[in-house]
């Protein structure tokens, strides 16, 4: 089945949304006719939508094109394009933006993903259930066979989107992803990548953009032929999420039916400025409880209870004001919570008090306190980090 405008059931009811799925390839003249003939077969056999496959040549070298143009002629529903420069973002940005399917997809041309996954990757986004869809090999669902180097870097990678970009979907580079074309075109005007940071920038687009993410566990199996240069793409990845962190106060792209989200660093900063004066406060009265305890305790456990009570207090007002969580549900979790990065802030503080100690034995309650309040800035940085990323975190 292929597209060319919408169309009807028999019944003449209901209209029938469409597919595209996009092969980007570059140099890829041995293994391309094999794999789209497989996946052009397995989509006529077994999905129940209509598709079109398309191959996006990005400024192949060798025969590619030809092959592409070959198997445009034979395979009804099977189009190529051809572009002069490379890029697999700038290949899939070029026929996502010019689809007239309702769903735009694509997959890598060594088709390691299995197909069994596809019509659950793309059926949430036509049953209107979610925006933007994603293979994932982290899922504990998902069989991955693949290089023990491959899979720490992928796991590293996806890693640090979560700690310093606050990204909630799990695999950001798996070369298998759906999303709803009308959604698709706004946010492709705001990502400038157009190599393999593409993938990631649409994504932490999408999730700021407020977008529906569906994550769909997938069977994987590593071309041992692929000839992606891990390191550089690693190198480039981390330009792009620095590149990304910079422009983070910049407006959130509409989105049809929509209303414009406001900027994404406002929140931060107040959030920011809610939390440096609960800080401020915070460790005010730390350090008064600290030196009343003191008199009558050691200095580590003096410190401890100080941590402890002005732990519970920060993560009360943190809660409410900071982060705008309101009533008593989970609020023993957050408790919880909070008191992990609780233990950061005693683990700091009491290394710098031990290792003062150790140091200079006899030192005055002064350059104690001033150690004290060095070690707390460090944890209040940490316990910041922690409560946006993990205890206060809003649920996708």
């Amino acid at each position: 089945m292929t597209d060319s405008e919408l169309l009807l059931d028999p019944t003449g009811l209901t209209i029938v949304q469409t597919v595209e799925v996009v092969v980007p390839v570059h140099n890829e003249e041995r293994v391309l006719a094999r794999s789209v003939r497989r996946l052009h077969g397995y989509l006529e056999q077994t999905f129940p939508y209509p598709f079109r496959i398309t191959i996006a040549d990005n400024a192949s070298t060798d025969r590619t094109w030809e092959v592409a143009r070959g198997l445009a002629e034979e395979l009804s529903g099977v189009t190529a394009v051809h572009l002069e420069l490379k890029g697999r973002g700038r290949a899939l940005r070029r026929v996502w933006s010019e689809s007239s399917a309702d769903v735009v997809a694509y997959m890598d041309v060594d088709l390691s993903t299995g197909l069994d996954a596809f019509l659950p990757l793309v059926a949430p986004l036509l049953t209107g259930h979610s925006d933007l869809a994603i293979g994932t090999r982290l899922h504990r669902g998902s069989a991955v066979v693949r290089g023990a180097k491959r899979e720490l870097v992928s796991r590293g990678y996806n890693a640090l989107l979560r700690t310093t970009m606050a990204a909630s979907f799990s695999d950001a580079q798996c070369g298998f992803k759906a999303v709803r074309t009308e959604l698709v075109r706004p946010l492709l005007a705001e990502v400038e990548d157009e190599a393999w940071f593409f993938d990631t920038e649409l994504l932490l687009l999408a999730e700021r953009a407020g977008l529906r993410i569906h994550e769909v566990p997938v069977d994987w199996v590593d071309d041992p032929d692929s000839r992606v240069d891990v390191l550089r793409t690693a190198l480039d990845d981390l330009r792009g999420m620095a590149r990304m962190a910079r422009a983070s106060f910049r407006r959130r792209p509409a989105l049809p039916g929509r209303p414009r989200p406001g900027a994404p660093g406002r929140g931060l900063v107040r959030q920011l400025a809610s939390f440096a004066v609960i800080g401020f406060v915070g460790t005010v009265s730390y350090l008064l409880l600290y030196l009343w305890l003191r008199g009558a305790m050691p200095a580590l456990a003096a410190n401890f209870l100080a941590q402890a009570v002005t732990a519970v207090a920060s993560t009360t007002l943190n809660r409410r004001f900071t982060f705008g969580v309101r009533g008593g549900q989970d609020a023993l979790r957050h408790q919880l919570q909070g008191g992990a990065a609780f233990v950061i802030g005693v683990v700091l503080s009491s290394g710098a008090i031990g290792l003062l100690a150790a140091t200079e034995p006899h030192a005055s309650h002064g350059v104690e306190l001033a150690t004290l309040v060095v070690a707390n800035a460090c944890a209040t940085a940490a316990r910041f980090t922690l409560m946006r990323l993990w205890v206060f975190r809003p649920a996708r």
